[in-house]
């Protein structure tokens, strides 16, 4: 008992003493810019991807007819102007608006949610994870404020061989397929270790 009251007036004191509080308040001062340097990174990202997503169909919207179709690659590659009323490469498309709608905003809401958990939980060194997820979020972020304005998703990257093509999509939809792809292979990687556990402790 007598070692274990030592131990505690010898706390205390390094904490009165100005070196113990300084040493405090560095300490306090390197998780602060640890967690702002991790927020910056993906707030910037993400921000990034939906600019780039809601520039290029304002700009769509602004310069095309609806449906209207510019070559770029022949045989492979157009620029067709659609809106897209289901979830991703048409999904859902023919379902009922009154259904349609709400799901996919809720969906919507749920998954950004979740991956706003991953990325909190997500330790600052998991750059590669980091990346994955802000596609994600970005691109889902993206297409939920057409959903939200519209009712419906502007897409017009429309890749075709010949008379095959492959669902109109548009940027958004592809930095969440690209997310995906580098979470998974991230989790691969990680050879059964979870990269989450680390930043459970940081936060």
């Amino acid at each position: 008992m007598r070692a274990l009251l030592e131990v505690l007036r010898g706390r205390r004191e390094r904490l009165r003493s100005p070196h113990g509080l300084c040493a405090l308040l560095q300490g306090l001062e390197r998780g602060g810019r640890i967690v702002s340097a991790k927020v910056r990174f993906i707030g910037a990202l993400v921000s990034l991807i939906v600019f780039l997503d809601q520039a290029s169909k304002w700009i769509v919207d602004r310069t095309m007819p609806l449906h209207h179709s510019i070559p770029v690659v022949e045989d492979l590659f157009n620029l067709t102007y659609i809106r897209n009323t289901g979830a991703a490469f048409g999904i859902l498309a023919g379902s009922a608006a009154l259904f349609r709608r709400p799901f996919l905003i809720l969906f919507s809401l749920v998954a950004i949610g979740f991956i706003v958990t991953l990325l909190r939980r997500l330790p600052e060194k998991e750059k590669g994870l980091m990346t994955a997820l802000s596609f994600i979020l970005g691109g889902a972020l993206g297409n939920l404020i057409d959903r939200l304005l519209y009712g419906e998703v502007i897409d017009f990257l429309d890749f075709y061989w010949r008379q095959f093509h492959w669902p109109a999509f548009n940027f958004a939809d592809s930095f969440i397929t690209v997310g995906v792809f580098l979470t998974l292979y991230s989790l691969v990687r990680s050879g059964g270790q979870d990269p989450f556990a680390a930043g459970t402790r940081d936060s």
